[in-house]
């Protein structure tokens, strides 16, 4: 009874602050480069990377950077404060940090176009902080149909035998066969239901478990994108015009730190806001 009532409050409160955030106006912003523009919508619930980037973009802090890592058919990736100005073969990369609490969305994935914010490794970064004054822009690649029911599948399937097992204990199955052998049908079928709507709760509710709804499905296949950054990193907004650009600027040569050999220099400026 307590859970179904946290249930429905979080059901409640989730509802009260979709509701809060659709109602608002989406900010919208241009990126310039040599290669062309693109515009990127921000994300009203993800208000903090949303208003932080508004705020660098309008002090100037991603003119004149760079996308210093380019990995074709993954991610484009600039605004490091390093940048500017950098030398050819110069590491970069290093700038001074801008770390926010992570706003990971499971509604927002990693399609083509995505907008997101890199940040430092689970070893040194517990919480999956962004920094926020860089990010990165995916390219990916299409996936095809089978390929993501087996990914599907490699993570679901031993998540819930391991459920199944924390619930179905080998005490629990001999309790049941016992009182099936004895026929006691009322008492069988409470705890097997019991069994069952906790596995059941706990599945749901799981946040390692692997859900793709049939739009991000196709959004992979037809479009493109990276699933395993997906629940890792904050994404903050997508890509509405301009998507050829990110193929041009990701099929530029590279160096050996992924850095394309013909600069791409960013300028950002806010379209409403």
């Amino acid at each position: 009874m307590m859970r179904k009532k946290l249930f429905i409050l979080w059901i409640v409160l989730w509802g009260f602050t979709f509701s809060v955030f659709s109602q608002e106006k989406e900010v919208k912003a241009v990126i310039e480069t040599n290669l062309g523009q693109m515009v990127v919508r921000l994300y009203n619930d993800t208000p903090n990377h949303r208003d932080n980037f508004v705020r660098l973009a309008k002090m100037g802090h991603y003119n004149g950077t760079l996308f210093y890592r380019v990995i074709k058919d993954f991610v484009i990736q600039g605004g490091s404060s390093d940048s500017k100005n950098a030398i050819k073969g110069q590491a970069i990369g290093y700038g001074r940090p801008m770390v926010i609490d992570a706003e990971i969305k499971p509604v927002h994935y990693h399609k083509k176009g995505a907008l997101a914010a890199p940040r430092q490794p689970d070893r040194v970064n517990f919480f999956k902080e962004s920094d926020i004054s860089q990010f990165y822009i995916v390219q990916g690649r299409k996936y095809e149909p089978k390929e993501l029911e087996i990914l599907e599948k490699q993570v679901n399937v031993p998540i819930l035998r391991a459920i199944q097992k924390k619930y179905y204990t080998p005490e629990k199955k001999a309790i049941l066969d016992t009182l099936r052998k004895q026929k006691k049908v009322k008492e069988f079928r409470e705890i097997a239901e019991k069994i069952k709507q906790e596995i059941a709760f706990e599945w749901d509710f799981h946040p390692d478990k692997l859900y793709m709804p049939e739009e991000k499905k196709q959004a992979y296949i037809q479009e493109g994108g990276v699933h395993h950054l997906d629940k890792e990193y904050t994404v903050f907004g997508e890509v509405v015009e301009g998507l050829e650009v990110i193929d041009k600027i990701a099929s530029l040569p590279t160096d050996s730190n992924d850095r394309p050999l013909t600069d791409v220099k960013i300028k950002v400026r806010i379209l409403n806001n």
